[in-house]
């Protein structure tokens, strides 16, 4: 017997939702349209319950966020929130409406045919909104950075040091003339975008760090970052997006969530295997990616490291030690057969997460 008697659709857009409802054994039919407030989402729930029906809802994740997840939650119904990506579609089907979406929402529902995404806890998606503003903040820096440095470039003023942004550079850039004063405006414009993206930049990373000393998931960031390449944003980007590692029965199963696993596409006796799927969260393989750039250097443990692995347990250490033999001796082993940079550093991303998942694993069980 089903646990549930009707299944519902939501079609969730910022103004409206459009619902519909498959019943157990039964039709699909068409409710129609509710404004998307507390109050009329209130009103729905206790309408289709009039005559005792045991819901459970469903929807699409997107930019409206868990907010109504979460609402539905508080007045105690089922929830599922999908991943877009992974819903069953017809390749004739041409015609796309709020309509037909949330009819074949309710009908993929109850034949359990969605795939649920994780839900963080309100906790978890404030660090997590942390993280990301920081990492906004590091993109705006980046182009203020790239749009001065275009603008020097133009006028022919190239800086001859070995690295830019240093004191001797900043030195330099205060000491750069031009003949027209509106363009020595528009320089000190650029220089004082670059300072103020800089410093907002390090505000948020000293949020990031006040946060994470209380919170309930520091020692697993703190076992991360024994490994070496992952410093404490990478850590905490890598358990803010990901919450409880153990959720992920298996390393590949890990690998796979983050896209770092080889695309295919093979029929018959031909197999044609493509790059990394790029599927799932690309935050988190965004820093792994840059992770794998350090194991490009011999495998010793610098005084930085070992600082940090004496926090954790031997298990950790001895975890994040083998990790730094086996990925460095696999970059060169990589390199040597000609593979190019960007795929080497792919394949000791996917290696990588396979050690993290492994240390979740103990650290998890540490902390409880």
């Amino acid at each position: 017997m089903d646990k549930f008697s009707k299944y519902v659709g939501l079609d969730v857009h910022q103004e409206t939702i459009a619902v519909a409802v498959a019943q157990t054994g039964g039709e699909v039919r068409y409710v129609g349209e509710i404004v998307n407030t507390p109050e009329a989402v209130k009103k729905l729930v206790a309408q289709l319950k009039r005559d005792g029906a045991r819901l459970s809802f469903c929807y699409e994740a997107g930019p409206g966020g868990y907010v109504l997840y979460r609402q539905l939650h508080d007045l105690r119904q089922d929830c599922q929130v999908v991943a877009p990506s992974l819903i069953p579609r017809k390749p004739g089907e041409r015609v796309k409406t709020d309509r037909r979406d949330s009819l074949s929402l309710a009908r993929l529902h109850r034949a359990g045919e969605l795939t649920a995404v994780w839900i963080p806890g309100e906790a978890q998606e404030a660090l997590r909104d942390l993280t990301r503003a920081r990492e906004d903040m590091k993109h705006l820096q980046r182009q203020a950075k790239q749009r001065l440095l275009s603008f020097l470039s133009r006028h022919g003023h190239r800086y001859a040091g070995k690295c830019r942004w240093t004191q001797a550079h900043w030195r330099w850039l205060e000491g750069v003339k031009f003949a027209q004063p509106v363009q020595q405006i528009v320089l000190q414009e650029y220089m004082d975008t670059v300072k103020a993206c800089s410093q907002r930049v390090a505000s948020l990373e000293q949020e990031i760090e006040r946060a994470v000393q209380d919170c309930p998931v520091w020692p697993v960031i703190e076992a991360l970052m024994a490994l070496r390449g992952v410093s404490l944003i990478a850590a905490v980007t890598v358990v803010a997006e990901l919450g409880d590692l153990r959720r992920f029965s298996d390393a590949p199963q890990l690998m796979a969530y983050l896209g770092l696993v080889p695309s295919e596409h093979s029929s018959g006796k031909r197999e044609r295997r493509g790059g990394i799927t790029k599927a799932g969260n690309s935050h988190v393989r965004r820093v792994l990616v840059e992770a794998a750039w350090t194991y490009r250097h011999p495998a010793r443990k610098t005084a930085v490291l070992q600082r940090r692995a004496e926090r954790t347990t031997a298990q950790v250490q001895e975890i994040a030690w083998r990790a730094q033999k086996r990925l460095c001796q696999r970059f060169r082993h990589l390199t040597t057969r000609g593979k190019l940079p960007v795929q080497v550093s792919a394949a000791i991303a996917r290696e990588l997460t396979g050690f993290i998942w492994a240390i979740g694993q103990q650290a998890e069980v540490g902390r409880a």
